[in-house]
């Protein structure tokens, strides 16, 4: 019997090498070279190629093609309908990914009770639009113990606990559902393949079936996926492009507070944020999510200052905390907690040379409360204030809000959607409001003051004189 062939693979880009390499040949990704064995081709006959080669797919001008609304089925979880663009798209394929433990498959047996609903009257077989969860980590009396434990409602919900891919879609064709849940695609293979479930050949080919099936069928279709030490899914790259939505579970598991982010999603927006709450219970969404990220101090304190940021469509304050103290070694430290670690150095710099604060001798950390993480650069104007707060120990003005973006040359830029953010600021019962002055509105805001300012060096005069 012949040897099968094997080669490494990069989980990162699907490169192909013969031999084990530290770094990958073409996305340069180190440790990223997986060895997998390679399936033959199947041959085509040159009767096949011929008749493959005749016929000529049918060109449409774009004009002529009429858009549609994709319709929603709302999961009956407003948050995790808000981060999906209003609900499941028929068709769809949703990767949802996350540490274990973090809620996962609590969240999706939830939705899929809501969506599977009341049982069914006659007490027949499962009719066309039935749910289907198929659990390759759990047994079905697993699976019900959770439902127990969460006091979920009796319903249609059908169970599958199996890892074959061929029994699956066997199931799922004949079923018909309308959402089916894979929990998880790394447990998942296919026997037209000899490795092992989890490796790169079976992720990527139980992927491409699942999502074949469920753009031939109209299904929802909903993945599960482990995710590596880093926080990235787990197997190839590729699969993200595969599904339409990629949606990352985050939160720390010492806090019953979880974020559900949207990184990809063809049927809505991006960097669109749901915060859930764990209870006894399960998830329960969280409605106003910038009550979290608030510290309740009893009185001022040096150091912080209300950040106005904008997650996808939803505006939220978040308390930026700011510690700047002696150095008690020759290199100050850095440190930035949820926020970009590599503009904190910047910053020092551009208050140094266009403000006059100097913190070369000082440590400086950063922290942005409620283990939210903030990439958007409208964050700068809110982490100079708690930096100058925390340097001269005198709290900021109470009731007071403010973003904007600072570059290298001193200028304060605008950040988009302020005025859906100063509206925000207003309404949680903010009075003063420090923002770039192209933010500024062009009609008063009821209860708001709104101090426009073009320069850091401006900025900080206003904000010594709010003192």
């Amino acid at each position: 019997m012949a040897k099968p062939k094997s080669a490494f693979v990069c989980t990162e880009c699907g490169a192909q090498a013969l031999r084990w390499q530290g770094q990958c040949p073409q996305c340069q990704a180190w440790n990223t070279m997986v060895e997998t064995l390679l399936e033959p081709a199947a041959p085509v006959s040159g009767s096949r190629f011929a008749a493959l080669a005749g016929v000529s797919a049918r060109l449409q001008p774009l004009a002529a093609l009429a858009p549609r609304e994709e319709p929603r089925q709302p999961t009956g979880l407003d948050e995790f309908d808000r981060v999906l663009g209003g609900g499941l798209v028929g068709g769809g394929v949703v990767l949802i990914g996350g540490d274990p433990g973090i809620g996962k498959s609590t969240l999706l047996l939830q939705a899929l009770s809501n969506l599977a609903g009341l049982p069914a009257t006659d007490g027949g077989s499962p009719a066309d639009g039935a749910v289907v969860y198929v659990s390759g980590e759990e047994s079905g009396e697993q699976v019900a113990l959770r439902a127990q434990r969460l006091q979920l409602p009796p319903s249609t919900l059908q169970m599958l606990a199996e890892i074959n891919l061929e029994r699956i879609l066997h199931t799922l064709r004949e079923v018909r559902p309308r959402v089916a849940v894979i929990d998880s695609i790394q447990t998942v293979y296919s026997e037209a393949l000899q490795s092992a479930p989890g490796s790169v050949a079976q992720v990527r080919e139980c992927a491409a079936q699942l999502t074949r099936f469920a753009k031939q069928s109209g299904t929802s279709l909903i993945l599960v996926g482990h995710v590596t030490k880093d926080g990235t899914l787990a197997g190839p790259r590729v699969l993200e492009h595969i599904v339409d939505t990629v949606l990352y579970f985050e939160g720390d598991s010492h806090s019953s507070f979880r974020l559900i982010r949207a990184f990809k999603n063809r049927f809505g927006a991006v960097n669109e944020l749901g915060v859930f709450a764990m209870t006894e219970r399960g998830l329960r969404g969280v409605s106003n999510p910038s009550a979290l990220f608030l510290s309740q101090h009893s009185q001022q304190v040096a150091g912080s200052c209300v950040l106005v940021t904008q997650e996808g469509t939803r505006p939220l304050l978040v308390e930026i905390q700011a510690l700047v103290d002696s150095a008690q070694s020759p290199n100050p430290r850095r440190l930035s907690v949820g926020l970009e670690p590599t503009r904190l150095a910047m910053l020092l710099a551009v208050m140094h040379r266009h403000a006059g604060i100097v913190c070369f001798d000082q440590d400086v950390f950063v922290n942005a409360v409620g283990g939210v993480k903030i990439a958007e650069p409208a964050a700068d104007l809110a982490i100079l204030f708690a930096i100058q707060s925390s340097l001269r120990d005198r709290p900021l003005r109470r009731g007071l809000a403010v973003f904007g973006e600072v570059g290298l040359a001193g200028e304060i830029r605008p950040a988009p959607r302020g005025q859906d953010r100063l509206r925000e600021a207003a309404k949680l019962g903010f009075d003063t409001a420090i923002v770039p002055r192209a933010n500024a509105p062009k009609q008063a805001i009821e209860g708001l003051r709104v101090i426009a300012v073009e320069r850091v060096e401006e900025a900080l005069e206003e904000l010594r004189a709010l003192d």
